[in-house]
């Protein structure tokens, strides 16, 4: 077999079944070996970017490998801010180019780009191949390595003349895995038992390490008051009574007063990011910290661990949730606390009974939570709607939310729903997307179109970039800055363009009508919802203020009328 051939013959025995590309000249040899080949489905998707974020989405809900395609130059560097996505989430991801033939290389040929210079700092581990026999080896190691430990994209750049030359049969190395074993737990046990306000702080390090079962079986058994990262939402499920929801720079008032008043911090799986924590050294200023989590790197990397673990979260957290069976934690005080915070601060915004009255994005994702089947899987984009959705609608799995955290990618969620569509074709998917980022991947309508995926689009319109223009009206002095898009096309339509049935709604006695029409419809369909350009997500921090310095509407009201008596 040639090297083209030896890649199909590695997805066929890692079960990958599924890959998203486009072709080009130097990956031409993968292709015509694709004629051939019986098992693998390939998406042609209709941008390299497209290609990348719908493997990521595939990942993303299926917890499998994802795989994309492209050829060398353009394709490549078009992949870049895919890549780039799921390096930062840490999500599985196996990136496989052309590159032009191996006497080009350096010599500044048509399509030629660094392909391993450029992704350096945005992949586990990356490879030029220079020898065609040792790519099965290559392909078995860049497979364990994308999904080991803590996940990540590995990139394999192929020059054209290896794809196509013959490989020396050789036996299959068997790749070696290095998972840390799980530690002594006494120590962490001792330090819950003596706290008197322990608090649960949980990230994307849950569906990562698969530990989705074996972290509810603990969050239930230990009953700890319990808040979660952007990208921990749904880790305790919908009904966890102790849950307080996400924390951070737009979490709720009930998260961030916890993690103000709690006296030792249970880090599982997440990395004390700057937008979950805000000013460092304002965080959880009263707490001791136990930090577990499967990467090294992570611990002591922005605040010092009391005790750090490492080690794998399923082991891990059967043990404590057996301890705990044994001997519960009586914290009664501090979890009606917790409750009373969350009854007056959690995420509670109120429905507009007024059927003539515009359409708010809270008052309408509550109503998508409360229609959509509790196995619905939400693809948001980066923006307004982004945060909506975090806050108001109510996941009962962590893989149902997919969203871009660590990067925050403009037009991430239509290719990650159409990955996540392929992942299950009988999964209810929904894109809740905003204009802006809308237009950043619209060109993906012709791949919904194409494979005719049931996926639902949700626009969210008000019209501009709503979060950057609420940071300029609160933290600019309201001058505003290239937000504006009232140009924007008719959206619906646009979706008809593409052969999408599409409708419109702006009143809020449209809403519930709108959203049952389109998940009943068996097929793609858009609904267009025109929302005002002023609305604002509430409460939020200043970047780089500490938590407990949160800002809602009526604190800036009263604030602005307490300055103008000045």
């Amino acid at each position: 077999m040639n090297g083209a051939q030896h890649i199909l013959e590695a997805f066929h025995r890692h079960n990958i079944s599924t890959v998203f590309g486009y072709p080009g000249g130097c990956i031409m040899p993968l292709y015509d070996a694709l004629v051939d080949d019986v098992g693998v489905e390939h998406v042609l998707c209709r941008h390299e970017q497209g290609c990348a974020l719908a493997a990521d989405g595939y990942a993303r809900a299926s917890g499998k490998l994802g795989v994309c395609i492209a050829t060398s130059g353009p394709g490549a560097t078009n992949l870049i801010t895919g890549v780039a996505n799921a390096h930062r989430d840490s999500i599985p991801m196996l990136v496989i180019t052309g590159q032009v033939p191996s006497g080009l290389i350096g010599t500044d040929a048509f399509q030629e780009t660094d392909v391993l210079g450029m992704t350096l700092g945005i992949v586990k581990h990356s490879y030029l191949i220079d020898d065609a026999d040792s790519l099965p080896a290559i392909m078995e190691e860049a497979i364990e390595l994308a999904q080991s430990g803590r996940p990540g994209p590995v990139w394999i750049d192929i020059p054209k003349d290896l794809l196509l030359s013959n490989v020396a049969d050789a036996p299959f190395p068997q790749a070696q895995s290095c998972e840390p074993t799980s530690p002594d737990l006494k120590e962490a046990l001792a330090m819950l038992r003596a706290a008197h306000k322990p608090l649960l702080y949980s990230g994307g390090g849950i569906s990562l390490a698969h530990a989705e079962e074996t972290f509810r079986a603990f969050a239930e058994s230990s009953a700890l008051p319990a808040v979660v990262t952007l990208k921990g939402i749904g880790n305790p499920g919908k009904h966890n009574p102790y849950n307080l929801g996400m924390l951070g720079m737009h979490g709720s008032r009930a998260a961030n007063k916890a993690v103000d008043e709690c006296d030792l911090l249970l880090v599982i799986g997440a990395r004390l990011d700057d937008r979950a924590t805000g000013k460092l050294g304002g965080f959880a200023p009263n707490a001791k910290l136990i930090h577990i989590d499967a990467d090294a790197a992570e611990i002591n990397k922005l605040r010092d661990a009391d005790l750090a673990i490492r080690g794998d979260l399923n082991e891990i957290l059967t043990s404590l949730t057996e301890a705990l069976q044994a001997e519960p934690l009586a914290i009664k005080e501090w979890q009606k606390q917790c409750r009373t915070w969350y009854t007056t601060g959690g995420f509670h915004a109120a429905d507009n009974e007024e059927p003539l009255a515009p359409i708010t994005g809270p008052a309408f994702i509550r109503q998508l939570s409360r229609i959509a089947p509790d196995d619905t899987i939400i693809a948001c984009d980066v923006g307004q709607h982004q945060m909506w959705v975090a806050q108001h609608y109510d996941f009962d799995h962590p893989r149902h939310h997919l969203t871009s955290g660590g990067l925050g990618t403009m037009g991430f969620g239509l290719p990650a729903a159409i990955g996540a569509q392929f992942a299950d074709r009988n999964s209810t998917v929904i894109n809740v997307t905003g204009d802006g980022s809308f237009m950043m991947n619209a060109q993906e309508l012709a791949t919904i179109r194409r494979y005719n995926l049931p996926v639902k689009l949700i626009v969210m319109d008000n019209q501009c970039l709503g979060m950057v223009r609420q940071q300029q009206e609160l933290f600019y002095n309201n001058r505003e800055s290239q937000i504006n898009l009232d140009d924007n096309p008719d959206f619906v339509a646009m979706a008809r363009a593409f052969d999408i049935p599409a409708l419109h709604i702006e009143r809020t006695d449209q809403i519930r009508r709108g959203i049952e029409t389109i998940l009943a419809y068996n097929g793609p369909m858009l609904l267009h919802v025109a929302i005002s350009r002023e609305e604002n997500v509430w409460p939020i921090v200043k970047p780089g203020a500490s938590n407990t310095d949160m800002i809602d509407e009526t604190a800036r009201t009263a604030k602005a009328s307490k300055e103008q008596v000045a």
